[in-house]
């Protein structure tokens, strides 16, 4: 019997204190598809293949680092892209952030972060 989890679907999980501005911004602003609405526990979203669950809780502290990443092929393109939805990526005043919030990492990496409406940290990563 196989033990591990590598052959299993990962189910990924964020908070949220309302499910409507949830709902606005994780199936209108970025686009994922809302595949049920398990209220008042949770929308569930397919986000390429892996289950978002986005549990409505009463109260939440966002974590102070990123929670949800996606690795997209054109960052530039995604940012403007979700920019244009309403999407606002943060400036950590880092070294090697240019003016739309995306960091050059030290492997060449890029990435930007932004945040839902909860303060949930969310980052898109373009891999050298």
């Amino acid at each position: 019997m196989n033990h591990r989890l590598d052959s299993c679907p990962l189910v990924a999980f964020v908070g949220a204190t309302n499910p409507s501005r949830a709902k606005d911004f994780y199936g209108g602003a970025l686009g994922l598809t809302l595949v049920e609405e398990q209220l008042p526990f949770a929308l569930v979203f397919n986000a390429n293949g892996t289950m978002l669950r986005v549990s409505i809780v009463n109260d939440l502290v966002p974590a102070k680092h990123t929670v949800l990443g996606w690795k997209v092929a054109d960052i530039l393109a995604k940012v403007r892209e979700l920019g244009e939805a309403g999407v606002r990526f943060e400036h950590y005043g880092m070294a090697n952030q240019d003016q739309y919030g995306i960091w050059k990492s030290p492997s060449g990496a890029q990435v930007a972060w932004f945040q839902d409406p909860d303060g949930n940290i969310l980052s898109l990563t373009q891999f050298k």
